[in-house]
């Protein structure tokens, strides 16, 4: 062998351990890059020294299962909010940059009476102009829209509400809101002041004339001045029945009121209420009639409340029914209740009017010219209500009316 190519050799040798060991170095300061950022990464201790890939296997299999940890609280969080999405009662709808629907709720398919808004165009998902129009804005003017629509047929209210899609560049994002029980209670509450004011201006009109008449002169006169009295003491009277019904409703519609439940038959219910209106009923030439068996189940119930009930809806029958005409008290055995019945032969409810008589001081138009507060079909349906039994009527004009509520069999 050459001493030169011995050298060449030797050269060779060197040039490639000097090679081996800079890519050693190299790979070695890599290893120790990637552990501390994986080691970052993970939140965990730097170790004091030099790290082996020992080391970044574990690193790498901690930040695995932070990863995992991190993945299942996300997946978790956002079930849950899957949830709430599904179950509130406002319609919720997610629309692409397309105008399709990528995204909508139960309630949005019910608010919309649509199955399948799903890949649907948010124009026909809609339907109506109006709404339509609202959207349209929010996507010209890319700022949030709002607008109550009224549906005349359903006589329900709808809010729709239109905002650009913040994550998606040209996208919307639709909250479809029912307003109608929103807007009946607001009628409700309008109608109950009209009528509170109307119902409290005839009895203080009328104590005002009396007392201005009385300073007039009418003292001087005892005949009149006892006559004029005597309307006062009814007027009061009439006010203070009034404030005790109202404190009354007031107490069962707060759940302040107690029941005192006490086992007792129908027959005697309805025996002590028909005893307590046979002498107006007299006096009025009604008929009172009561049309009850005696094998009928026994109830746990308020005896004094129910009575009190049967007792306003007798009073009613006598009031519009003419005289001559027949109030006829019944009941009947279900499977699971008691149905009570009160009917007249009297001049009936206006179909418009059926569905609020119910309500506080609301008075059908052809009763406006009797006396009444008004409150005690609402006091009524409350107690009924309170003893989880439900209260109803049906009627038809000119032919009569009849007054339902169930009481559960003990």
């Amino acid at each position: 062998m050459s001493p030169t190519f011995l050298y060449t050799l030797i050269a060779i040798l060197l040039t490639l351990l000097l090679w081996l060991g800079w890519h050693s170095y190299v790979l070695k300061r890599r290893v120790v890059e990637l552990t501390k950022a994986v080691l970052n990464t993970s939140n965990q201790p730097l170790p004091q020294d030099m790290p082996h890939l020992e080391e970044l296997s574990n690193a790498i299999a901690a930040l695995q299962s932070q990863f995992r940890d991190r993945l299942a609280d996300a997946n978790a969080e956002g079930a849950q909010l899957a949830a709430v999405i599904e179950q509130i009662p406002d319609g919720i709808i997610i629309a692409d940059e397309e105008d399709k629907i990528q995204f909508a709720n139960p309630a949005a398919h019910t608010l919309l009476e649509n199955a399948s808004l799903l890949e649907s165009r948010v124009v026909q998902a809609l339907r109506y102009h109006q709404l339509i129009e609202i959207w349209q804005k929010s996507k010209k003017t890319k700022t949030v829209q709002s607008d109550v629509l009224e549906i005349p047929f359903q006589r329900g209210f709808l809010q729709l509400v239109v905002a650009p899609d913040q994550y998606a560049p040209g996208g919307s994002l639709l909250l479809i809101q029912d307003l109608t029980r929103l807007r009946h209670l607001e009628t409700v509450r309008r109608d109950f002041i009209s009528n509170l004011s109307h119902e409290l201006r005839t009895p203080l009109a009328s104590l005002r004339a009396l007392t201005e008449t009385l300073q007039d002169g009418a003292l001087d006169d005892p005949p009149v001045a006892q006559r004029f009295l005597s309307r006062i003491e009814t007027e009061v009277d009439a006010l203070t029945q009034m404030a005790q019904e109202l404190l009354d409703l007031s107490r069962i519609e707060s759940g302040q009121i107690e029941l005192n439940l006490q086992n007792t038959t129908p027959q005697k219910i309805l025996q002590r209420a028909t005893e307590r209106m046979r002498m107006q009923a007299e006096r009025a030439d009604i008929h009172l009639v009561l049309d009850c068996p005696n094998e009928l189940p026994n109830i746990q119930a308020d005896v004094a409340r129910i009575e009190q009930v049967l007792v306003n809806l007798i009073h009613n029958g006598i009031k519009f029914t003419s005289m001559g005409g027949t109030v006829t008290l019944s009941a009947e055995s279900g499977s699971r209740s008691i149905r009570f019945a009160v009917s007249d032969s009297g001049i009936g409810i206006p179909a418009n009017d059926l569905p609020r008589i119910f309500e506080r001081f609301y008075k059908a138009d052809p009763s406006r010219r009797s006396r009444g507060t008004g409150l005690g079909l609402s006091i009524s349906k409350h107690l009924i209500e309170a003893h989880g039994g439900k209260l109803w009527a049906e009627s038809v004009e000119g032919q009569g009316s009849t007054f339902y509520f169930e009481l559960p069999i003990n």
